[in-house]
């Protein structure tokens, strides 16, 4: 059998019928508003330095190499528990390694002036933050220029109300596999050894994006089988009651029954991403495959604008939500590459 290659994303399918009315997201950077909601809060004394940041228009990563900068450490002393958009205004907070006399006296990083970026407040604690150790995020997003007819702009409110009532299909976003989904591709073409990839951030890039392909390839078969919002004999639920997918890796799948079927059905189609993420060293996890929007409300503004406020579990996209929705238009500015990822360190 020729091995699948994975040169375009699927168009996977969505859980709830298009309503055919279409917005412009992120006109402007206040438009998309996101607020990490941190795990804990520093408790005022260790050897890092915790800093809660407002950046507006710049990634994560080029904030902690700014941080790194001044506090005159190495980049890899900067963490952070998940990635933010870069075209918004965004809340998070990072921590760098600095105890106490390593570099004389502490800086005050309150200080720092950058058009980009400014600290709010800054403390210490006793441990780094590392990818994942935040709640969630809670955002704000203005959806400007929002066009349909009378039956689509009635479709959307209704989709509106049912994602809030029965959540989203829990697809990992688009940034995750890269321009025009190239990390599959080129995760694909690392498993079956066509190519060495030497650096150990890229290497994880692209095992998380064929983990996060197969998971979705798994959502999107039940979905066309007409089985969304179903639980299937066999399948594994999570604390909340909700039915998992797989995280690709070693070991057998939990599930059993029509649920395993379905899934090693999948697995079998993409055999070579499967069996090189068991040789890679991963371990079969689960996730959710309902993201379920907490908090959510929606406001119009005015007749063509519509305000939504919801707040997500880390690892969950707001882009899933948006998508059930209506159609969203970005500037031309944006491309996928630019795309950071809304909060969810890589899977595995």
């Amino acid at each position: 059998m020729t091995d699948a290659r994975y040169t375009t994303l699927p168009q996977w399918p969505n859980a709830y019928p298009a309503s055919g009315a279409s917005a412009t997201l992120k006109l402007l950077n206040e438009d998309f508003i996101v607020t990490e909601l941190p795990l804990q809060l520093p408790c005022g004394e260790g050897e890092h330095i915790w800093l809660d940041i407002e950046k507006n228009g710049a990634n994560t990563t080029f904030v902690a190499q700014q941080l790194a900068e001044a506090a005159r450490v190495q980049e890899k002393d900067v963490g952070y528990g998940g990635l933010k958009d870069r075209y918004a205004i965004t809340r998070q907070w990072f921590s760098i390694y600095l105890p106490s006399g390593k570099t004389g006296e502490t800086p005050d990083l309150t200080q720092l002036q950058h058009p980009e970026f400014k600290v709010l407040s800054q403390s210490r604690h006793v441990k780094k933050l590392r990818p994942g150790d935040l709640q969630g995020n809670r955002f704000c997003i203005v959806l400007r220029d929002v066009a349909g007819d009378p039956g689509a702009i009635e479709a959307m409110v209704a989709n509106l109300e049912a994602v809030a009532s029965r959540g989203v299909p829990n697809y990992f976003g688009a940034q995750r596999f890269g321009f025009e989904g190239g990390n599959v591709e080129q995760g694909r073409a690392m498993l079956a050894r066509e190519i060495r990839v030497r650096n150990p951030k890229k290497k994880g890039i692209y095992l998380s994006a064929v983990r996060s392909f197969v998971f979705n390839e798994v959502l999107a078969l039940r979905i066309q089988q007409g089985l969304w919002g179903q639980t299937l004999p066999g399948d594994v639920m999570d604390e909340a009651g909700r039915p998992t997918g797989p995280l690709w890796g070693r070991g057998r799948v939990s599930t059993t029954d029509q649920a395993q079927a379905l899934e090693l059905g999948v697995a079998e189609r993409h055999a070579t991403l499967c069996d090189g993420m068991e040789h890679a060293g991963l371990d079969q996890e689960r996730r959710a495959l309902v993201a379920s929007p907490v908090d959510m409300s929606w406001e119009w503004p005015q007749a063509d604008q519509l305000v939504l406020t919801f707040s997500l579990p880390a690892g969950n996209y707001a882009t899933s939500v948006l998508n059930e929705i209506l159609r969203t238009i970005e500037p031309e500015r944006l491309t996928d590459s630019e795309l950071a990822a809304v909060d969810g360190p890589p899977a595995g």
